[in-house]
């Protein structure tokens, strides 16, 4: 998405702009799409490409997903169809992570399917609306703003009309933005679902992304044949905790409450909007490429963030534990495997960046180490069984605190049970 996509998008938003720089945008994308790779890759030809567009901006909901699917595509590339023997080596790598999986944990198997190994491209369409609980919030605070009253001193934006007047329609289409971006950024990064850091809401089925997981084992100098085993033990793994019955439910709870508190930086973003008359800004601003998108910035509650934090990072934590119970003896090369991995955890992806700019919500995937080495202390002193009591009720789950006190997560959960109140030596 260049130059001709943002700023029909901004036309789209105030007529009166439209005629302002209708031409010199049609003149600026012939130019910089002279070839027909360049347009193939953007879904369209040049022929009637104004009328394509002007259908791609409109949108009925709080979040416009057809803007936000063209986005992902251009940032996820081309689809690459993976070797069928690799498919099917993936599958069987999933049969045996099953088998190994029920060993070592009492959560049941769900039925989700087969695993699904699959490219960036795939991936990504396929998740499109999958993380949409992270977006769809923001429209509401976005709406309410538009009253002029609430609005900071606005500046004067010339021919693009009034500020409430162009943040109505302009709200969907930034968020197309912002959620294509992110999955598009996912898209490079993940290893499969339970890589994305934030549970998928659409998705029941498991994916490992078949190039991220080669690239993972290159980068880190680490058996290929060994990380594909790993990567379908955590998709596994993952995917038993997701079917717990009120997983879903709890994080979808968490993140409305987070929502609750965020802010908006209007100031910041009235800034930015003022610029618009500038294309080389617009596009800097708007422009789905490596460097994301800065225009919307948000602030939120540090409590309301670390119930998801503690959420995340226990779910990763336990998973990783579960994985490494299951793998040991399959894979001489975990300690590596899993150095590798909790060091990328520390070095947050594109897509979390992006996230924790625009919706103010930073993961901190590091704290999965801490609630591995909760699980393991909880194990050591009081059994299994008092460790699988978090999965009674969300209640039980331990907060961000409580990942490095076990005992005293042990005093709010398990004290008035018998069976737990005594530490084992």
């Amino acid at each position: 998405m260049r130059y001709g996509t943002i700023e029909l998008a901004m036309s789209w938003c105030s007529p009166s702009y439209a005629a302002a720089t209708l031409s010199t945008s049609k003149s600026r994308w012939v130019n910089d799409h002279q070839n027909s790779r360049d347009s193939h890759m953007y879904g369209m030809e040049d022929e009637g490409i104004f009328e394509q567009l002007f259908k791609l901006l409109q949108s009925s909901g709080p979040v416009n997903w057809n803007l936000a699917r063209e986005v992902t595509k251009s940032l996820a590339g081309p689809a690459q169809p993976i070797d069928p023997a690799v498919a099917e080596e993936y599958r069987e790598l999933a049969h045996v992570a099953e088998v190994r999986i029920s060993a070592v944990t009492a959560l049941p198997s769900p039925a989700t399917g087969e695993l699904n190994p699959t490219d960036r491209a795939t991936w990504a369409a396929e998740n499109q609306q999958s993380f949409r609980i992270l977006v769809e919030p923001l429209s509401e605070k976005l709406s309410a703003l538009t009253d002029s009253d609430q609005l900071p001193d606005m500046p004067d934006l010339g021919a693009m009309g009034s500020m409430s007047s162009m943040l109505a329609p302009l709200g969907p289409a930034l968020l197309g933005v912002q959620a294509g971006t992110m999955v598009g950024f996912m898209a490079h990064r993940a290893l499969g679902q339970f890589d994305t850091g934030i549970p998928a809401m659409d998705h029941d089925r498991p994916y490992v992304i078949v190039p991220n997981l080669d690239d993972f084992a290159i980068d880190h100098g680490v058996d290929h044949r060994q990380v594909r085993l790993w990567g379908a033990l955590h998709e596994v793994a993952f995917h038993r905790i997701m079917a717990v019955e009120w997983i879903r439910g709890r994080f979808v709870t968490l993140v409305q409450a987070f929502y609750d508190t965020v802010e908006l930086d209007m100031s910041d973003l009235m800034g930015k909007l003022s610029a618009m008359n500038d294309p080389a800004e617009m596009q800097r601003m708007f422009g789905a490429d490596e460097e994301g998108s800065g225009l919307l910035k948000a602030s939120s509650d540090p409590g309301r963030l670390a119930d998801i934090q503690a959420f995340t990072a226990f779910v990763e934590g336990y998973a990783d534990r579960v994985v490494r119970l299951a793998g040991a003896e399959l894979l001489p090369g975990i300690d590596r495997i899993e150095e590798a991995f909790n060091r990328r955890r520390t070095e947050p992806s594109k897509a979390e960046q992006f996230l924790q700019e625009f919706a103010g919500l930073k993961l901190e995937r590091w704290r999965a180490r801490d609630a591995t080495q909760f699980c393991d202390d909880v194990v050591d002193r009081w059994g299994e069984d008092a460790l699988a009591r978090v999965w009674e009720d969300p209640i039980n789950m331990p907060s961000v605190e409580e990942l490095s006190d076990a005992i005293g997560w042990n005093a709010r959960v398990l004290l008035d049970d018998s069976a737990f109140g005594d530490e084992s030596p």
